[in-house]
């Protein structure tokens, strides 16, 4: 096997029909799953997608797919997805975009690692990752270019939620299984993985809004600019905190996802507003709550992501009077997309949108070596272990990956 790495972070945008659908609360029950009572009918299906001519790309067939306690439909009725069944070995591919964050380089080390299990490893022939940056077009050529390079399976974190038809098309002509992740696609053409952003979102401003009872002056940390998490993040949020009756005063900066620019754009807020009371840091948390912290400010309701470093913040200072709700989004997609993406290959049948349920925690349920861990690094995120999908990789073993380039 080898593996070339290039670093990356990305994000992702659910349909717009999530904005309609009010899913808050979807994943939890539904990423449960069931066990798999379907495994004549899949078993059919499998066959006649054998059958099947090739270079039609994926047939849209009855659900319930495979094993839907690891790959749960994003709602009822989302559709599912078969391909021509081949077998491993296979070539993979791991085209990144945006990197420069501990996020990323944690997901291009999960992806390493998850490559190497025991499970896993010998159903992969062949594994790169490339990052290619911000640019939409030159991603959409990394993307091309492991098609016509024969790859047979491409998982990617999307520049952009739009302005990939060409390499669905391409994908669907050469019957490659290209699957987005976290940073999502606005098309229900290709099999997809993420967390439901806007849920995220709101439950957060739930939790803040539980804390300050409808009304005060928040500070809120955006993420990457153009990115449709930090879009849908933001929606979800925005839909709690400006419903009726609710009197917040919203104070917005950018923090990229990043501690070094969240820590320095929440000073500068502080330098100018002087109090808040509260903060919503989607990424760059541990960053965030260090400025308040090193401000003198008082103790005040934090939402944040999982970064351990920020978990290990909450922990600590909770006795002094902070209160804290931690959201993970986990590097770990990395490596559902890739069992979701050798399961297509094979033929079995998987929901087009794939749901990865919210892992959370608050300062009543942080317990050190549980849900964040005092012995590994500040930049390390929490949640990176799927049981139902038999992917339990440990923090050791993301760590001690490399995240340089592998050629």
């Amino acid at each position: 096997m080898s593996i070339v790495q290039l670093k990356s972070r990305g994000s992702a945008r659910r349909a717009v029909a999530v904005l309609s659908c009010a899913l808050g609360l979807w994943g939890l029950s539904a990423c449960k799953g069931q066990p798999d009572t379907t495994q004549a009918a899949q078993g059919s299906a499998s066959a006649a997608a054998e059958q099947a001519p090739s270079g039609q790309g994926p047939k849209v067939v009855p659900g319930p797919g495979h094993n839907p306690a690891c790959f749960a439909p994003w709602k009822q009725d989302t559709k599912h997805l078969q391909w021509t069944a081949r077998k491993p070995p296979f070539r993979l591919a791991l085209v990144n975009g945006y990197v420069g964050n501990a996020w990323r380089i944690q997901m291009v080390k999960t992806a390493k690692a998850f490559a190497k299990d025991p499970a896993i490893a010998p159903l992969i022939k062949e594994f790169k990752v490339v990052s290619t940056g911000t640019d939409v077009a030159a991603q959409l050529g990394a993307i091309e270019d492991f098609i016509n390079q024969g790859f047979d399976g491409i998982v990617t974190l999307a520049v952009s939620p739009d302005g990939f038809d060409r390499v669905i098309r391409l994908a669907d002509k050469k019957d490659v299984v290209l699957v987005p992740f976290d940073n999502v696609l606005d098309t229900d053409k290709v099999m997809q993985v993420n967390e439901d952003q806007l849920a995220m979102g709101r439950q957060w401003g739930e939790f803040l809004d539980k804390q300050l009872g409808g009304k005060g002056k928040v500070l809120e940390v955006r993420g990457l600019q153009g990115n449709s998490v930090d879009r849908d993040r933001h929606v979800g949020f925005r839909q709690v905190m400006e419903a009726p009756g609710k009197s917040y005063t919203i104070v917005e900066v950018v923090g990229g996802w990043d501690d070094g620019k969240a820590q320095k754009a929440v000073a500068d807020a502080l330098a100018v507003h002087r109090q808040f009371d509260a903060l919503f840091a989607q990424g760059g948390s541990t960053g965030a709550v260090r400025a308040l912290l090193d401000a003198g400010h008082k103790p005040i309701p934090v939402a944040t992501e999982a970064e351990n470093g920020v978990r290990k913040l909450i922990a600590k200072h909770h006795e002094q009077g902070m209160k804290g709700l931690s959201l993970g989004q986990s590097p770990g997609l990395a490596a559902i997309a890739m069992k979701a993406a050798i399961e297509a290959l094979q033929g079995k049948a998987l929901p087009q949108m794939i749901s990865v349920p919210i892992p959370a925690a608050d300062h009543t349920t942080l317990k050190d070596g549980e849900n964040f861990f005092s012995q590994l690094s500040d930049n390390f995120f929490t949640t990176n272990e799927f049981p139902p999908c038999g992917v339990n990789i440990s923090g050791v073993k993301i760590m001690n990956e490399s995240e340089s380039d592998v050629k």
